[in-house]
């Protein structure tokens, strides 16, 4: 699933460059004011121990002069301290949360973009995961590792420079730590790396299986596989679970080692350091503000440590959205594409050929070839997996044809613009989809400029008003998402209601009425000729009661075109027709 399209992160951060820039310098202003504070100290403490035991009052005077001097200093850096570091998280946050924000809008827009082909190559767990665990990831690591970044270099350039200024002896104590830290750090980068991968992966077949399970609760209780779908949920959580705990057993192995270096690395400066008191050469304040400084350069190091972890996990999720942002759609369209609008509706297919797997040498469709005529009803018959669907699905170009060609009023599909094309198309997909919100939003899908007479015609024509004007609130009832609190069939007039009220110039139905009776079919098939006269309907059913009254019927085997043309041309002459009416009404004698 890797992309080559070079995707960067580059125009993200420059549309919030000025909360990013501001940001780091509050940050860098707070490290400042931190590394500044122990010289006060410095000259307190040597203040004290230069005047003795034994002081006179002017002595004393001195001293409380020197050290109400510097305390003032300390408790004024110290706010300023706070007023940076505020500032800074306030700043980067902003940045950070903008940048997070267009990311996942653009992330959704990569998305929404997608053909039904690139669609297949990622699980909708994951997509999930993507637009929100991911980003967020992401997200939260660019405010704490740039926050980190700006502070702890603060801290380290000015914890060195100043532990230099007070001895170089010492100071070379502190060498001798860094590589250890380095090569600390440098384990986390690579054992931790493959593990967050691994983790974010748990998380999309978590995602999936939550997905999957609440959506199918009816299937599952009425199958009474409530046990099965728990031990698959285990399954998952066990996974993400030991994942995780191997993932954070790398940290709770290496941070008490950064810890026990840092405390050795300070044990042996005091030590070296109380020598050098007693021999004159460093000042007792100098020794106390030089351990300050040297908690400072390696607790820098260690956050950097911890910048480095958070970017380890944060780049594991970074590389899985640039997959989908560096996606590239199988659909695209033509620069000079035709905007002009579908209006008789004629499809015509010649010679066309699909794979859903360019790499297949199995073809779904093979050398389809057809004409609707403008306002005809065509229905498509044949056994399961004849590929019906998917010869629906290339009118709208939800799937490219693989040879030959579709041409929709003598124009190429792939010559339209996306929209226009669409937009002349309405289609009740096999899956009947409905939306959390009211009726009436549901049915205004089809055409958002609908008026409300419009919407209920829409709705008397597809059989769905009598049990709309049953419900408490008629028109403005809610629909759960999913429309679960209406039955399969309400669900079925619903779409096509929302399909009917787009008046568009050819109609898709795909086995759109199967939970519906006879006797509503019927009269849904008579609105079609009032109220969508001249509308080309693509009508795909099992039941031949449903098809015979179509102008011709189109018969598919095996992505084959078998046969074409009416109920009584294909009764007389095609066998496969003829098998499948027999074994209907077979069924029916039974």
């Amino acid at each position: 699933m890797k992309s080559n399209v070079k995707i960067s992160y580059g125009r993200y951060i420059l549309k919030n460059l000025g909360w990013l820039i501001a940001g780091p310098l509050c940050i860098a202003g707070g490290g400042i004011m931190e590394i500044i504070e122990p010289r006060f100290m410095e000259a307190i403490v040597n203040a004290i121990n230069n005047a003795g035991v034994d002081m006179d009052d002017a002595a004393k005077d001195a001293v409380m002069g020197v050290i109400g001097q510097n305390g003032l200093w300390m408790c004024l850096i110290a706010l300023a301290a706070i007023v940076f570091g505020v500032l800074g998280v306030y700043f980067i946050t902003n940045g950070a949360f903008r940048f997070g924000a267009a990311l996942r809008l653009d992330l959704f827009a990569a998305v929404q973009r997608f053909s039904f082909s690139n669609i297949d190559k990622f699980s909708t767990g994951s997509l999930v995961t993507r637009l929100t665990n991911d980003i967020t990831n992401v997200q939260n690591t660019f405010v704490q590792t740039l926050r980190m970044a700006t502070f702890t270099s603060a801290m380290l350039i000015g914890g060195i420079v100043n532990a230099l200024s007070i001895s170089r002896e010492l100071a070379i104590v502190t060498v001798f730590a860094v590589p250890v830290i380095g090569a600390i750090v440098a384990t986390i980068v690579i054992k931790g790396f493959p593990l967050f991968e691994r983790m974010q992966q748990a998380i999309d077949g978590l995602n999936t299986r939550v997905q999957e399970s609440t959506v199918n609760i009816r299937v599952i209780k009425s199958f009474v596989r409530e046990d099965h779908e728990r031990e698959r949920f285990n399954t998952a959580v066990d996974n993400l679970c030991n994942i995780s705990v191997k993932a954070m057993g790398l940290l709770v192995t290496v941070m008490p080692l950064m810890q026990l270096v840092m405390n050795l690395t300070t044990v042996a400066a005091l030590w070296l350091g109380a020598g050098m008191v007693q021999d004159g050469t460093v000042e007792l304040g100098g020794l106390m503000a030089y351990s300050t400084y040297i908690l400072h350069i390696l607790m820098s190091m260690m956050m950097m440590s911890v910048a480095v972890i958070m970017f380890s996990r944060a780049r594991a999720s970074s590389r899985r959205l640039k997959e989908v942002l560096g996606e590239t759609p199988t659909i695209i369209e033509k620069p000079d594409a035709v905007t002009a609008p579908v209006q008789a509706g004629e499809v015509r297919f010649d010679h066309v050929s699909f794979r859903y797997n360019e790499t297949s040498p199995d073809k779904v469709l093979d050398d389809v070839s057809f004409t609707a005529h403008a306002g005809e009803v065509i229905a498509i018959v044949g056994a399961t997996g004849s590929a019906k669907t998917t010869l629906v699905s290339l009118i709208p170009r939800l799937y490219d044809a693989d040879e030959g060609s579709i041409t929709v009023d003598g124009v190429d599909v792939r010559d339209y613009a996306l929209k226009t094309l669409r937009q002349g198309i309405g289609m009740v997909p096999q899956k009947n989809v409905l939306f959390s919100g009211t009726i009436r939003d549901n049915i205004r899908w089809g055409d958002e400029y609908a008026t409300d007479e419009q919407i209920r015609q829409a709705a008397r024509d597809a059989q769905a008003e009598e049990f709309i004007l049953s419900l408490p609130d008629g028109y403005d009832t809610s629909l759960d998402q999913g429309g679960v609190n209406v039955s399969g069939g309400q669900k079925q007039r619903l779409c096509i209601a929302r399909a009917m009220v787009k008046k568009p110039p050819i109609l898709i139905l795909d086995d759109s009425t199967s939970a519906v009776d006879s006797d509503t079919e019927s009269r849904i098939r008579a609105s079609f000729s009032e109220h969508l006269a001249g509308t080309t309907v693509f009508l795909i059913a099992q039941r031949i009661s449903s098809v015979k009254d179509a102008d011709r019927i189109l018969v598919l085997d095996a992505g084959k075109v078998a046969g074409f043309g009416t109920h009584d041309e294909l009764m007389a002459e095609n066998e496969i027709y003829q098998e499948i009416v027999r074994s209907q009404q077979k069924g029916v004698s039974a």
